[in-house]
């Protein structure tokens, strides 16, 4: 969860006590201005001076007491903006020793946050990532059951507990996941699974994200049509949203949403899925390939017949792969990619194709609709 953005009253205050800080003035500046100017300072994106400025608001912070917490906390996020993970995971670490059970107020660095943080910082992962996510859900519920228990409740406190719910089905979905890999070996994961995905949707039932992870279950499982069904529900939650509604996955969610909805051979779906992220951002090598490999297989299928389609539908199919393919291509070598095996299968792709199709066409591509997009941005700019 990021800082917690500074009211607009405390901005002067905050931009006063920076400039006594830089001037060497004497007069003592507490923890919390130092803390707020820091606060500030991220919300710039000057990184570097807030963690200055914390450290110095750590420095001047009794041990043990909230000052000291919110310092704690603080630092360890900038530092996960820094990149610098071990110093992150010492902050957090210290500041778990203050509130062991996340029971302190978020505004003083309590609440759940350091202990997801720490889940994912793990350098064990496995039981230890799980201990921590564990720790952050006991805190969730603690923070859910002291609003759920309000006899009124503000819109603003109905909002915070959905989002609570929302954050506790992640972290749920999460011990899911660690189970699914680092601890698929345990006798009991595939319990802790289905007991995980269960309350997940239970808590947070219109949250994409759940149904997408109960479907990487059941197909774990091999329950492919309960899968279909978890995969079609997480899609009507968002499909018809416009792209800034916070209900709509993020980006990387999407993609792996698409992954699954191959995998269980809905590739219309998939495809769907993976052109609106194109619209969202053209530069993804991982995209374009996804989408090439789909419009390959669906190809394959009209060509034998599967799809109920025409026959000659399939190299409609297997030209707009062959241009997905191609872009994937172009991506990958500019950027450098790493995914050696992904750069195999698109090149291997595009034999099979021109087999069948021969070699692309020069200009193959360039008229479609992102390309257009691109010349009507360059003609915008010029204007």
């Amino acid at each position: 969860m990021a800082p917690r953005r500074p009211d607009k009253k405390s901005k002067k205050k905050d931009k006063g006590a920076i400039s006594r800080a830089a001037a060497g003035n004497p007069r003592p500046i507490s923890p919390q201005v130092l803390v707020k100017a820091a606060e500030y300072q991220v919300q710039e994106g000057n990184v570097h001076d807030a963690h200055t400025l914390a450290e110095k608001a750590l420095e001047q912070s009794s041990a043990g007491s909230d000052d000291e917490l919110s310092a704690l906390n603080l630092l360890g996020q900038i530092n996960l903006e820094l990149g610098d993970f071990d110093a992150a995971r010492s902050y957090f670490l210290r500041a778990v020793a203050i509130d062991e059970d996340g029971a302190k107020d978020e505004a003083v660095g309590g609440g759940p946050e350091k202990f997801l943080c720490l889940a994912q910082l793990s350098e064990e992962g496995g039981k230890d990532s799980v201990t921590w996510f564990e720790r952050g859900a006991a805190a969730l519920k603690k923070q859910i059951s002291t609003l759920e228990e309000a006899r009124r409740r503000s819109d603003e406190q109905d909002m915070m507990l959905d989002e609570l719910k929302k954050k506790l089905a992640m972290t749920l979905c999460s011990v899911a996941e660690v189970y699914m890999t680092d601890l698929s070996w345990e006798e009991d994961a595939e319990q802790r699974c289905e007991s995980l995905v269960t309350e997940a949707t239970m808590v947070a039932p219109d949250f994409a994200e759940t149904w997408q992870t109960l479907a990487n279950v059941r197909i774990s499982q091999e329950r492919f049509d309960d899968a279909k069904a978890a995969l079609t529900r997480s899609l009507e939650l968002w499909k018809d949203l416009p792209p800034e509604d916070p209900a709509v996955p993020d980006f990387p969610s999407r993609v792996a949403l698409a992954r699954l909805l191959m995998e269980v051979e809905m590739e219309q779906e998939a495809i769907e899925v993976l052109e609106r992220l194109v619209g969202e951002d053209d530069q993804s090598v991982e995209v374009w390939y996804l989408g090439g490999w789909g419009l390959y297989v669906m190809g394959e299928k009209q060509k034998a017949g599967k799809s109920g389609e025409s026959e000659e539908d399939w190299k409609a199919s297997w030209i707009s792969s062959r241009v997905w393919l191609n872009q994937c291509q172009h991506l990958y070598k500019l950027q450098d990619y790493e995914d050696e095996r992904l750069g195999e299968h698109a090149k291997e792709l595009l034999g099979l194709i021109a087999k069948e199709l021969g070699e692309a066409p020069a200009g193959e591509g360039e008229d479609d609709e992102w390309e257009d997009d691109d010349a009507d941005s360059d003609e915008e700019m010029k204007d």
